[in-house]
């Protein structure tokens, strides 16, 4: 005989404005096997523990019901309270009386009437639950961070300072990211290159860091604190145990193509760094552009290398190594508006250019040395127009969501633009100014100030007339036409996932949301972590974030990785799947439907019928299997249950429903 506790929670007005608790408490009395029930204002609180802690020895409790919020919220909160008390923590239910009730009802008698049905069911199931004991599993202290964009590189130091080693996983040929392709960063105007260089020459020299650039992850197979990871390094053609840095390969080499960092503003050489202060501070050959690597021919390259670094042989690298941990850095990129806005000329007219290529343009170090010229026949725009919004909060041909950062990037570069031409005119077409920052409202209004014209409608179409670009659209604040004879005009694109985070999330099992981006565990408690126990995530490959944000969230992620690290075994979750051997059929259902790669089948000796067979049959890695519980309902012999879920206790649930 079970001896069950029911506690229902208040939540302040949260659930007792809708939900009349006493009703649902006197009903909870009347349950089989319950033997004490109580209602509280805060049952989360410290009084409100304390009170079930004390309840729980009263009277000898042996089951506990929480009739409160989402078992998402607290239901951790609970377990580590029964863990201190004689009840084993997993002999928990709790009813969401919150967000299944009051949340969602209007009717009080309704909302009321539910509760109670939910608490049936409950006290229901965990009678029928049985003790379930976490095993403990070592943890591998070292950290993969993929990704060596600013929030990659925060989050490495940071986890390498605490003492743990790092590897670094960058695709491109420097560390950096995005950020280090722009002139400023707003609402200070502090220099970007100053803040990004010194942070990657110190990630570069940092005893407890590898960077492995060009470099991606090939497979991940494992679990929290036992991650394998194979890592490919793409041939770089050159040596860089011999390779100096000193450049004379790049001044030699005769290709010229498009400068990728330059936004395809400049030209580069086919061996090439990526900019002049790129970590490592080494070359690359670019294979599809080289002339030996290609035709045979030319080979200068190799000629002049004074240290005989150069390697037309080189091969991609292949290793396999163990990490406690994995965070995603991945970034993000713009949107490719030239397919989605024909309107806006569609990539043809030069002078419609990126925020990213106007970053550039800026730029001291960039192709025009700072100085702002048309890249059609470089004179000076008198005229600028930016738009903002290019393909974000646009459903019908971009994307719904805001990219968060662009009023404050479409600020910045009018102030930039007003700074450098003095007689210039800059025009910005918005639809909303979002300025939530510290500082960043005021940035916004001394732009204004200084002389940018701020029109509120979207840019409906542009087109070329002699060498002006012809901006028409709509003033919806006068309800007036408007044109502008612009001399360049700068799109303000949304942001999006890097390009192969679907195919890299889905190897880490790690969740996307419909627009790609990945997804943390729980907005508010969990916010860096996936639902992958050991994933974490850092910077923009959650969402669209500015620089404070994201490197503020790269030591959110570091400091729960160095938490994990400092442990030497955790312990493992009980609430697994298991293979009833005698039902299953070995039809692999399972397997294809497990999103973590936690059951495989295998052949296994059996004695049936007075005979010795052997058939295949599921297998359940428990370091893996994350208890979702998709196999239960893909096994057609229901051969697979859940721990903490059995089948059984779901079929109470619907009996209590049904019967009681």
């Amino acid at each position: 005989m079970s001896r069950i506790g029911v506690f229902i929670c208040h939540c302040g007005t949260n659930i007792a404005a809708t939900v009349d608790v006493e009703a649902v408490a006197a009903a909870a009395r009347k349950l089989p096997e319950v033997v004490h029930v109580e209602t509280n204002k805060y049952t989360c609180s410290d009084p409100g523990q304390e009170g079930l802690r004390q309840a729980i020895v009263d009277h000898g409790i042996d089951r506990v019901v929480v009739a409160a919020c989402s078992p998402r919220m607290h239901e951790a909160t609970w377990r580590k309270l029964l863990a201190d008390t004689p009840v084993n923590p997993y002999m928990l239910e709790v009813a969401n009386i919150r967000e299944q009730c009051s949340w969602v009802h209007k009717d009080r008698s309704v909302a009321t009437e539910k509760a109670i049905d939910l608490v049936k069911m409950a006290v229901a199931k965990v009678a029928r639950l049985q003790p379930l004991h976490s095993t403990e599993i070592p943890v591998h202290k070292r950290a993969l961070v993929i990704g060596g964009g600013i929030a990659g590189m925060q989050t490495a130091l940071d986890i390498a300072d605490a003492g743990f080693p790092v590897t670094i996983v960058e695709r491109e040929t420097s560390l950096g990211g995005k950020m280090v392709m722009l002139d400023k960063t707003f609402p200070t105007m502090d220099c970007s290159a100053c803040i990004c260089t010194p942070k990657m020459s110190e990630v570069g020299n940092h005893p407890n860091i590898t960077v492995k650039t060009l470099a991606e992850v090939e497979n991940v197979s494992g679990y929290i604190g036992n991650f394998e990871v194979t890592i490919r390094e793409k041939a770089k053609y050159i040596d860089y145990n011999l390779c100096t840095g000193c450049g004379a390969c790049e001044t030699k080499c005769p290709v010229r193509v498009d400068s990728d960092f330059e936004q395809g503003m400049k030209k580069r050489t086919a061996i090439y760094k990526m900019f002049p202060q790129a970590v490592p501070a080494k070359p690359v050959i670019d294979a599809a552009h080289c002339r030996k690597l290609t035709e045979g021919k030319c080979g200068v390259c190799a000629r002049v290398c004074p240290t005989g670094a150069i390697r037309y042989d080189d091969e991609d690298k292949v290793t396999t190594e163990t990490y406690g941990a994995i965070i995603f850095a991945t970034g993000y990129q713009l949107i490719d508006w030239k397919p989605l806005y024909p309107e806006y000329g569609g990539g043809k007219y030069p002078d419609v250019i990126t925020g990213l290529q106007f970053e550039r343009l800026v730029n001291a170090s960039g192709p025009t040395e700072g100085h702002i010229l048309r890249p059609s026949d470089g004179t000076e725009p008198k005229t600028v127009v930016i738009v903002k919004c290019v393909g974000s909060r646009d459903p019908t041909k971009g994307k719904a969501y805001c990219s968060r950062a662009c009023c404050m990037y479409s600020a910045k570069h009018a102030h930039q633009y007003l700074e450098k031409v003095s007689d210039g005119r800059c025009y910005v077409f918005y639809m909303d100014v979002r300025t939530p920052g510290k500082g960043y409202d005021e940035f916004y209004v001394n732009t204004v100030h200084e002389g940018a014209q701020y029109l509120r409608g979207r840019v409906s179409k542009i087109f070329k007339e002699g060498d002006k670009l012809i901006c028409k659209g709509e003033d919806t604040l006068t309800s007036r036409q408007v044109s502008v004879a612009a001399d360049m005009v700068v799109l303000e694109t949304a942001m999006v996932p890097a390009d192969g985070i679907d195919e890299l999330a889905a190897k880490c099992t790690v969740g996307r949301d419909a627009d790609s981006w990945l997804v943390e565990a729980h907005a508010k408690l969990r916010p860096v972590e996936t639902n992958t126990a050991g994933i974490y995530l850092a910077g923009t490959c959650q969402g669209p974030k500015d620089i404070p944000d994201t490197v503020c969230q790269a030591g959110a992620a570091a400091s729960k990785v160095i938490g994990l690290l400092n442990k030497d075994m955790l312990q493992s979750n009980p609430q697994i799947s298991r293979v009833n051997e005698s039902l299953c059929q070995g039809d692999g259902a399972c397997v294809n439907t497990c999103p973590y790669g936690a059951i495989s089948i295998v052949q296994k000796q059996f004695r049936e019928n007075s005979k010795k067979v052997t058939r295949p049959v599921a297998q359940v890695n428990p370091g893996l299997c994350q208890g979702c519980g998709a196999c239960t309902v893909t096994c057609r012999a229901g051969a697979m249950d859940l721990l903490g879920y059995t089948n059984e206790s779901i079929m109470r649930e619907v009996d209590a429903l049904c019967q009681w």
